[in-house]
């Protein structure tokens, strides 16, 4: 069995002494250690964590941003396309009305060379009428002649008739 002598004691107090002296000099030490090493973890956790919500209130806000920047961007182009739009149309109307100017124009100008070209015609009638009422005067001829005179006068009107002019 045990035997209980002085060396025993002396051993278990001297146990003793060692557990109160490396409770005082090294557990603690240590624990106090471990303790800070858990805490600066532990705020280093807590650290990543505000910044992944800082993150994702971020990400929310650029998100945010980019369709609200999106939604104006279509709005931007849609406005555009209809100015755009809107000025095709407006060319477009004055091209047409240039072109019914012009048409009016040539019309007129038509119209205008028309009435020169039968103020010539008449004017050429009358000279021609004239030349002829003076032949007929001059050789006073008799009904058989005047007629043939007459219808010399009037094929050569006929040749000389310009489109469908009215002699």
């Amino acid at each position: 069995m045990i035997e209980l002598n002085g060396t025993f004691i002396a051993q278990i107090i001297n146990f003793l002494i060692l557990v109160v002296l490396l409770r005082a000099f090294a557990y603690k030490p240590v624990v106090n250690m471990l303790k800070a090493r858990q805490d600066k973890i532990q705020e280093s956790l807590d650290k990543a964590d505000a910044d992944a919500a800082e993150a994702d209130k971020l990400l929310a806000q650029y998100k945010a941003k980019l369709a609200a920047a999106t939604a104006k961007a279509e709005e931007i182009q849609k406005n555009a396309e209809k100015r755009a739009a809107e000025f095709r149309e407006a060319e477009e109307q004055k091209v047409k009305a240039d072109i019914e100017q012009m048409k009016k124009s040539a019309q007129a100008d038509i119209e205008r060379d028309r009435a020169k070209a039968v103020e010539k015609l008449r004017t050429e009638m009358v000279a021609l009428s004239m030349a002829a009422a003076g032949k007929i005067i001059a050789k006073n001829m008799d009904s058989a002649e005047n007629e043939a005179l007459i219808a010399e006068f009037v094929d050569k009107l006929d040749k000389d008739k310009i489109g469908d002019l009215p002699c």
